[in-house]
């Protein structure tokens, strides 16, 4: 946890503003950090980097350890010289009319043909440069542990036109058996993903080192689980509950919850905990590494999952029809501390969690999180309010699962319509800027850590709400317009964190 009381704001890189469509880790990145920085913000939490597969969800990748190309900046890609300005303004005006027709909205689809013409043609102009380029050369040598199965796995997709492995020509399926021959048959494809994830590293280098230079530390998030069709099963099969024609016999998912009646079935194949076990837990050992080299802070997700997993046969309609299995506990994280040293890590310890979650949270020294709106969505649960949260936690108003807080407050005036008696009523005054009002009971919580998502603090409604879970399509969309990062804004956000103290604070340390 920091030493001293900080602030934070969720947002997730796509939801920047940007001329292409999507936020991506150009102008406007660093646009925001100076916003952060003015609202006397410490953290910026952002989802995944990872590339998407089903629904453009950060949390269903195809790698656990690359960056997500649709994430690049064509201006930065500009200026370090790898795409005259020329041939980029040609290109992007070919979707002029599409990519920023709806400024509040990724239109994946668009952006994705944009950025893989944009990319390409990066590529073919500069391959004789990338040849020579001693700083390519270095970093594939330097990532080469996980970067020459990804882009081995990324080509074969295109190659072949198939995203499913199991479906691919036998010669192809075992990653540590392919000839060399029909290697060479794709090393130009090769090179090419070797390419973007070279061009990623640059740019979020860049990006971390000025948030740092401001005072303001990153804050990943790590799924849990990898998806199925993923270079990390394709490359890493004995470490996965498979059968021998390599699909999934059990899945991941969660069991009814606040979120969904059936829960969730998300359909992740399970990890072969003893299996890694046996081999002293390297696969996490090597995520955790990629994951520390890229941020600063780290949020785990659905960490209830390493002491028990919802486990459902691959073959179940609904997540309801699955069981608890134990899981591995500490031992991933111990593996992994003693091998990286201190993991600053916390702990997504929400939904339904038991006694052993928390031992096991609280073994690793790991604060839990707490979000406001689950301690007033009704009258008896007083978990998750400003009144009882705990110091060693990290506090939220809400998280991309949740509402927006205007589109929460909103939906929670009809729940207490019936003149049930309102928790929160007694701490809120009449008038406008209610989101303000609430924001300042989270700021004067113990919590040594509190954070806001940027729809909260602007006071958006539901419209601007990131995920439903659950919902397979629709969600991820949402983008923030640059008008909203205002002087007025950051100063109102910095009277409020001043007053709580927890004005960004450069020498803020974990412990």
């Amino acid at each position: 946890m920091p030493q001293s009381r900080s602030a934070g704001i969720l947002l997730h890189i796509t939801s920047l503003p940007s001329r292409y469509g999507i936020g991506d880790m150009g102008p406007a990145a660093f646009e925001f950090v100076d916003f952060l920085s003015d609202a006397g913000q410490s953290i910026w939490q952002i989802l995944p980097l990872c590339p998407t597969t089903v629904g453009n969800s950060p949390y269903s990748s195809y790698s656990a350890f690359a960056g997500n190309a649709l994430l690049l900046s064509p201006e930065l890609m500009v200026a370090d010289g790898w795409i005259s300005a020329a041939f980029a303004k040609a290109i992007a005006s070919d979707f002029d009319d599409i990519l920023d027709a709806t400024p509040n909205e990724v239109n994946f689809d668009s952006v994705a043909e944009f950025k893989r013409r944009l990319l390409t043609a990066s590529f073919e102009e500069s391959t004789a440069a990338i040849q020579r380029s001693t700083e390519f050369i270095d970093f594939c040598g330097r990532q080469s542990w996980w970067l020459e199965n990804f882009a081995r796995f990324e080509a074969l997709r295109e190659h072949l036109g198939e995203n499913d492995w199991t479906k691919w020509p036998p010669e192809y399926r075992d990653p540590a058996n392919i000839a060399p021959a029909l290697l060479d048959h794709i090393k130009h494809e090769i090179d090419f993903s070797k390419f973007k994830q070279f061009l990623f590293e640059n740019q979020w280098n860049h990006l971390r080192s000025y948030a740092n230079q401001k005072g303001v530390r990153i804050c990943g998030d790590m799924p849990i689980f990898v998806a199925f069709d993923s270079a990390d099963v394709w490359a890493n099969q004995d470490q996965f509950l498979l059968d021998s024609d390599g699909r999934p016999t059990s899945v991941a998912g969660v069991p009814p919850d606040y979120f969904s009646e059936t829960g969730q079935l998300w359909g992740n194949p399970l990890y072969d905990w003893q299996k890694m076990e046996a081999d002293g837990h390297l696969w996490w050992k090597d995520r955790f590494r990629r994951a520390l080299d890229q941020f600063d802070l780290l949020r785990v997700d659905h960490f209830r999952g390493f002491d028990q997993y919802w486990k459902i046969p691959a073959d179940a309609q609904t997540a309801a029809e699955g069981a608890w299995e134990a899981g591995p506990r500490d031992k991933p994280f111990l593996a992994a501390k003693a091998a990286l040293g201190k993991l600053p890590i916390w702990a997504e310890d929400l939904g339904d969690i038991d006694q052993g979650v928390h031992d096991l949270r609280d073994r690793l020294g790991f604060p839990t999180m707490r979000v406001l709106q689950f301690g007033y969505a009704n009258a008896q649960d007083d978990f998750h309010r400003h009144t009882t949260i705990p110091e060693h936690c990290i506090a939220y108003t809400g998280t991309h699962d949740n509402d927006t807080l205007m589109g929460w407050i909103h939906s929670r005036n009809e729940s207490f319509s019936d003149g049930t008696e309102d928790p929160l009523a007694e701490f809120l005054v009449d008038g406008s800027e209610i989101h303000l009002q609430i924001i300042k009971l989270l700021y004067a919580s113990p919590a040594k850590v509190a954070i806001i998502p940027l729809q909260d603090a602007l006071g958006l409604g539901g419209e601007a709400r990131m995920n439903v879970p659950g919902l397979a399509e629709g969600n991820w969309s949402w983008r923030a317009t640059e008008n909203l990062f205002s002087d007025q804004l950051s100063a109102q956000i910095k009277a409020m964190v001043t007053e709580s103290g927890r004005s960004n604070s450069l020498s803020a340390s974990l412990a």
